[in-house]
């Protein structure tokens, strides 16, 4: 054990001592008490915020029960008025409930449904779409009316999102009238609604100086059951403070903590930890300066006996290590050449004991023959020079062996004036030969690292490089374009494609597809400057980098001169290839920020631009280009928004009997109601909204609002047998497509989707026959759209077996002038009829279309003759004036 190793040991025991003890103890008692005292302030603390949190929440909550219970009662008195005289009509209705509803309430509106129609309303203004509603006959409305009913007694719902805006909750009174006999009848309902921001304003719950923060659950009057309709959720999970709010039917749950949350730490703390402390100080202090002097006193008498110890023991390890170590320790007197060796010596050289004197001439026999002069000049120098000796050397032992041997040693002068070197050799063949080894482990290191660095040049080329045609690849590209790699920067780019590739790989095999992938990369290769260069960055496409000044016309003329090489034919094993190339070209401003990202982008654009056009030609970005590019993207964001925003909703043109001009049914069309642009047709977004893949979710908004539209003409007493919407292509194809229809309303045979006749029926597409056959049994008709213009033949309507088939307005137009249209338009009724299909004729434009296509002996018309697309709202007056019969 070392002497540092002992004075710690010294230390620790210095913690046993009974002043230190005494001291600890007397520091854990006043530890102890602060703990407590810490413990029981924050109690107390935690129970006083929590009655004043109690107590404000105790105001809020009788509040928010007040107002409650008081709307209730101001409704309770209009179902009273009601039971007594069941014959009241809209204005008596009227004056009773605007007396209900003001500032001293927070009811909205109210309303009356005798027999479960609601046909009393007030305001009535913004509550029109109500009129007419049948609690019975509505899905959503339905379940808590009858609950209403069942029960006897008001039933609070909500809070719901109101379609006039905002939230409210509903209150539902059953009302009942008793005649002279006693016996209860069923009246009606009368429902209304209490303005959720008004109630939870008036009731302080959104006062800016309120200390608390409330959450409330509940909803439809469930309690702590019910989801949380007010504040954050979180406060339920934060050790609230809780309440009930008792509602004629049901109640809800209120919560609230501090606004500031918890705080776990009272405003006395450092006051009562001070104090504890100071205490602590005043018993400690003094203990603990008596313990340490009596301990430092002590000490310093066991240090005196440590270090008396310690060297005692130094001098038996020094002699220890000298006989474990295997050193030999030698002196030679240089005054007078006498030379002393100890045992180990003798052992490291292989001198016998039998040598009773060692002499300078004995080591240097000893002393390897190669290494002798060295040794000797190294050992005479430093005895000349007075300084430490240092030499290796090997040594020849009696048996032949060989060893190495360091010797080191020091000149020093004694008293006498005698001067002596005294040093040691010890054995360090080990060393050398592990030397020898990790020199040679060095030198094949060395070795390896070179030809991996050859190896990982190469694979940084491979890495940069296409296999097939040797060409920079892709990263290649990236990193000139990025600045990664030295050189001239990017001033334009060509973006090339292979046109017809595809068909000689699928024919002649992928060998025919490299030789004409390589015989392109000569061809661009042998095209380009000096300093520009090549890349292949996909299957089949190609980009040249020019890095040098140019311009639009030598890009051209470039450009042409690829395109008319790369139509030459290529043999390949007999046959001649021929194929063509697209080009993309872009030229840029290499200080723009992103400017080698932009230039790929816009050199692609353009090429895409090329193979719309035609293929087998180049195009240059521009700015038209890029305007269309901005363009297209700016309505495919609004047509986006859009549908967040429910822009989409249908217009309706409505179909008639050919004979007696009766409405047999209504066309859905889509519009746009843009927010700057006006009402916007297909043509204006059908497109870009089909890149977007969106055109189902507008196929779907139309289908929703026009059953919403069919609820609103029933309620007001128009009867429209059948409603056809559009179905794009995209939805036919979806697997996913009976399932989305799930939970939507509507009656058997009231419902069509038409299908446009450019829908390829008789590729038998399992999917298309698999939807339809769903659609079928879910009651909705099939309907061909725009017949005449498509693949449709008379197996595919066979095959869908269509309710109707819609003859497109290209062939309705010219039955005017034409005999041969109008026999044309009569085959086409004659086989629909034939086949027990109804044929719709549409872009009918005059009423001589009109009477001609009833002669002819077609189903139904559509068209301006009779009526326009048209908003919902039009349609329904459109109907009632019935100006259609006047026309005709």
């Amino acid at each position: 054990m070392t002497g540092n190793s002992k004075l710690k040991l010294k230390r620790g025991h210095l913690f046993l001592r009974p002043s230190v003890i005494a001291g600890s103890i007397a520091l854990a008692v006043t530890v102890a008490t602060g703990v407590f005292a810490e413990y029981q302030n924050r109690i107390v603390h935690h129970q006083k915020t929590h009655a004043k949190v109690s107590e404000q929440l105790g105001l809020v909550r009788a509040k928010l029960e007040g107002n409650i219970t008081s709307n209730i009662q101001l409704v309770r008195g209009l179902v009273s008025v009601i039971a007594t005289q069941p014959d009241i009509d809209q204005a008596r209705f009227a004056s009773i409930a605007g007396g209900l509803i003001g500032q001293h309430s927070q009811l909205r509106n109210i309303a009356g449904a005798p027999g479960l129609v609601i046909s009393l309303m007030y305001p009535m203004e913004g509550n029109e779409q109500a009129i007419g509603l049948d609690y019975r006959k509505n899905d959503i409305q339905r379940e808590p009316a009858m609950r209403a009913v069942r029960s006897e007694q008001m039933v609070l719902a909500g809070p719901v999102n109101l379609l006039q805006g905002g939230k409210g909750f509903i209150g539902r009174f059953p009302v009942f009238t008793e005649n002279d006999s006693g016996t209860r009848t069923l009246w009606g309902l009368v429902s209304a609604v209490v303005d959720v921001d008004r109630l939870f304003a008036e009731s302080g719950l959104r006062s800016d100086d309120l200390p608390i923060k409330i959450a409330i659950r509940g909803q439809n009057a469930t309690g702590a059951k019910g989801g949380v309709f007010f504040g954050d959720a979180g406060i339920f999970n934060d050790d609230p403070v809780t309440s009930q709010v008792s509602l004629p039917s049901g109640s809800w749950q209120i919560a609230a903590i501090p606004a500031a949350g918890w705080s776990s730490t009272p405003e006395n703390a450092w006051q009562i930890r001070f104090l504890i402390l100071l205490a602590g100080l005043l018993v400690i202090l003094p203990i603990s300066i008596v313990g340490y002097l009596n301990d430092l006193r002590h000490a310093h008498m066991q240090e005196l006996d440590r270090r008396r110890l310690q060297l005692q023991r130094l001098s038996r390890r020094h002699q220890l290590a000298l006989d474990t170590s295997r050193i030999g320790v030698w002196e030679l007197n240089l005054d007078t050449l006498e030379v002393t060796w100890d045992r180990r010596m003798g052992e490291l050289y292989g001198i016998s004991d039998d040598v009773k004197q060692v002499t300078m001439d004995t080591w240097l026999t000893a002393v390897h023959p190669d290494d002798r002069v060295q040794a000797n000049k190294d050992f005479q120098q430093a005895v000349r020079e007075s300084r430490t000796y240092t030499s290796n050397f090997r040594v020849t032992t009696s048996e032949g062996a060989t060893r190495w041997v360091r010797s080191i040693g020091a000149v020093h002068e004694e008293l006498g004036g005698q001067r002596y070197i005294v040093g040691v050799n010890w054995d360090v063949s080990a060393d050398v030969e592990l030397n020898a080894r990790l020199l040679a482990a060095k030198q094949s290191a060395e070795q390896r690292n070179s030809e991996l660095e050859e190896a990982r040049a190469q694979m940084e080329h491979n890495s940069l490089h296409d296999s097939l045609t040797g060409l920079p690849n892709r990263r290649f590209l990236d990193n000139k374009l990025a600045g990664g790699q030295a050189g001239d920067t990017v001033t334009a780019l060509l973006h090339i494609d292979l046109d017809r590739f595809k068909q000689i790989n699928d024919t002649l095999g992928h060998a025919a597809g490299d030789a004409m992938l390589s015989h392109a990369a000569s061809v661009l290769s042998a095209s380009v400057r000096a300093g520009d260069f090549v890349a292949r960055i996909g299957g089949d496409e190609f980009i040249i980098a020019t890095t040098s000044e140019t311009n639009e016309d030598e890009l051209a003329a470039l450009a042409n001169r690829i395109i008319m090489k790369m139509r030459e034919p290529v043999p390949y094993e007999g046959h001649e290839c021929r194929f063509g190339v697209s080009i993309g070209i872009a030229m840029g401003d290499p200080d723009k920020t992103n400017y080698g990202e932009r230039l790929l982008i816009d050199a692609d654009i353009a090429l895409y631009r090329a193979k719309s056009n035609g293929r087998n030609r180049y195009e240059f970005f521009n700015a038209s280009l890029k305007a269309e590019i901005i363009r297209n993207k700016r309505i495919a964001d609004d047509i986006l928004n859009g549908l967040d925003r429910n822009e989409f909703i249908p217009y309706f043109q409505l179909q008639f009997d050919a004979k007696t001009l009766d409405i047999v049914g209504v066309e859905a069309l889509a519009r746009w109601i843009h927010p700057s642009e006006g009402v916007l047709a297909p043509d204006a977004f059908l497109k870009t909204a089909g890149e977007l893949n969106v055109v189902p979710l507008v196929d779907r908004a139309i289908l929703e609002q026009t059953l919403w539209q069919s609820t609103r003409w029933k309620a007001a007493g128009l009867s429209i047998p059948k409603m056809s919407v559009n179905v794009s292509a995209g939805r036919l194809y979806d697997d996913d497509l009976i399932e989305s229809l799930n939970g939507l309303a509507f009656d058997r045979g009231t419902l069509s989707f038409e299908l446009l006749e450019s829908i390829f029926l008789d590729d038998k597409n399992e999917t298309i026959v698999a939807n339809i056959a769903h659609l079928k049994a879910l009651g909705i008709d099939i309907e061909i759209d725009d017949f005449g213009t498509g693949f449709a033949s008379i197996v595919s309507l066979v095959q869908v077996k269509p309710a109707r088939l819609k003859i497109d307005r290209q062939l309705i137009s010219p039955l005017l002038r034409s005999d041969s249209q109008r026999n044309l338009v009569a085959s086409i009724i004659d086989i629909g009829q034939s086949l027990g299909i109804k044929v719709v004729a549409e872009g009918v434009e005059t009423m001589e279309h009109a009477a001609i296509l009833r002669d002819i002996g077609c189903d139904t018309l559509q068209g301006y003759a009779l009526a326009r697309p048209m908003p919902s709202d039009e349609l329904m007056a459109f109907i009632r004036e019935e100006s259609w019969r006047q026309v005709a």
